[in-house]
């Protein structure tokens, strides 16, 4: 018998069906709102730079900042997670992304700006970490369906609110969307928190001329750049259970192939139809529909592995890759200046996916086969 199995039993013999699904949308919730720190900030800097006019760059440093502080914490934040469980953990750190925001709201240097991206990573770390740790251990038996969901809460959070925060923006300042909606988020966050709980086991577009460009899809008008944003945000979210779902049944390596090699040819597809509005919106949807596939299909993998009794701390050490990624972020627009188009980053990309498609099957499957036989 697995170990997934085994603890697949132990699960249902000690918890219900409703209980660990509760547990998994309270997951989820968090998540949902912790999602505009992220995918809602490029809402926010230009109005911040026609203010202050401290340059883009010097504002986008505070996002690298946020990302930093988000992922390279999540071992130690996982740890302690596991070790006195998410209630408490959530908790204080729904009161950090309140607190994060609120500042951004009265920021008057970077200085501030910074202390406040670090504050919100903190927080949006644990939330991370802790939720999609949690569904972990209470989903033995569908990491990658439990996982994919919690994730696409991230994911798929701020399409609801990227046009309420855009109509807020213009109609009040970003000063007033920063203030109500951090403390609206933070407050969900640590009300949902207090009903988390761990399972009782032992231990789970502007380059392009084309931003405001007005796209129909569907009967929905909405300007290209804002079209993208909400189909990016949906799809990147729906991915994450579907991805899920489909490794449960195909297996991970497998799934992460077809992923990765699906969003490997939409970036190559972006290179030369991004100047078409309608095209520009349907191919960066694909991109983060394939995109969002590692949320849920790294952790569930990790998990396959290791076990849940450290589920939160081990896929915490797995998630400080995307802060080690966010450093390339500088060196994709030092790329654009030297060469004058976004072409030789499109090709970096494309190039990279279809090297990790090759690579889930070529290297990862065989490692984790030896690695379980080990273990």
């Amino acid at each position: 018998m697995t170990t997934s199995t085994t603890e697949a039993i132990s699960s249902r013999a000690t918890a219900s069906e409703a209980t660990r699904w509760g547990q998994l949308i309270f997951g989820i919730i968090c998540m949902v709102m912790i999602a505009n720190l992220q995918y809602g900030w490029t809402l926010f800097v230009t109005p911040i730079d026609q203010k202050y006019h401290w340059g883009r760059a010097a504002i986008q440093v505070a996002f690298t900042i946020f990302v930093l502080t988000e992922t390279w914490l999540v071992p130690f934040e996982g740890y302690l997670i596991d070790k006195f469980g998410p209630r408490i953990m959530i908790c204080g750190s729904g009161f950090l992304v309140a607190i994060a925001w609120m500042i951004n709201a009265y920021a008057d240097s970077l200085a501030l700006l910074y202390l406040a991206a670090a504050i919100g990573g903190i927080g949006a770390g644990v939330i991370y970490g802790g939720s999609v740790g949690n569904a972990l251990k209470w989903f033995p038996d569908r990491r990658g369906l439990a996982a994919g969901l919690t994730a696409a809460g991230f994911g798929a959070g701020s399409a609801l609110t990227v046009i309420p925060i855009a109509n807020m923006i213009q109609s009040s300042g970003y000063e007033a969307a920063f203030w109500w909606f951090g403390i609206g988020q933070g407050v969900v966050v640590i009300l949902v928190a207090l009903l988390l709980r761990a399972p009782e086991l032992a231990p789970i577009a502007n380059d392009y001329k084309i931003a405001g460009v007005p796209v129909s899809i569907l009967g929905l008008t909405l300007p290209a750049l804002t079209f993208a944003l909400t189909i990016d945000r949906v799809l990147n979210g729906v991915c994450r259970p579907f991805f899920g779902w489909v490794s449960d049944h195909i297996g991970r390596e497998n799934t992460m192939f077809i992923a990765f090699f699906i969003e490997g040819l939409g970036i190559y597809a972006l290179l030369y139809f991004a100047n078409n509005p309608v095209l520009f919106v349907i191919l960066s949807g694909l991109v983060f529909f394939a995109w969002g596939e590692i949320y849920s299909l790294f952790p569930a993998t990790c998990t396959d592995i290791y076990g849940r009794k450290f589920a939160t701390t081990n896929y915490g050490m797995l998630y400080t890759a995307k802060g080690t990624a966010s450093l390339l972020v500088p060196l994709a627009n030092v790329l654009t200046s030297a060469t004058g188009s976004w072409h030789a980053v499109f090709y970096v990309a494309a190039i990279l996916n279809i090297i990790a498609a090759v690579m889930a099957l070529a290297v990862l499957r065989p490692m984790r086969r030896r690695a379980m036989e080990m273990g």
